[in-house]
């Protein structure tokens, strides 16, 4: 996979000038750059199952819970809203 990711930079570096809102425009996006993500894609789906995703919103969705589930332990907990926390209970 790390091939595929380096395949991914080496195309882009032959359009230099070139910014990434340009490079990745669908409607201009070059197609050895188009080739490089696909092949990149596979590499990522293989790491995971034993066929592609079905769509893009699906990797993406999969990929980001996993990364979701790494980070939790690293992130502190959210804050509690002011106004709602809970009181303390009553003595008798």
């Amino acid at each position: 996979m790390e091939a595929k990711a380096r395949q991914v930079l080496a195309v882009r570096a032959e359009f230099p000038t070139e910014s990434l809102a340009t490079l990745y425009d669908p409607l201009t996006m070059p197609p050895a750059l188009v080739k490089a993500h696909q092949e990149l894609d596979r590499a990522v789906d293989l790491c995971y199952r034993s066929a592609a995703f079905p769509t893009e919103l699906s990797r993406l969705e999969f990929l980001f819970e996993q990364y979701r589930q790494l980070a939790a332990p690293l992130l502190p907990p959210p804050p509690v809203p002011k106004g709602r926390r809970k009181a303390a209970p009553a003595a008798e």
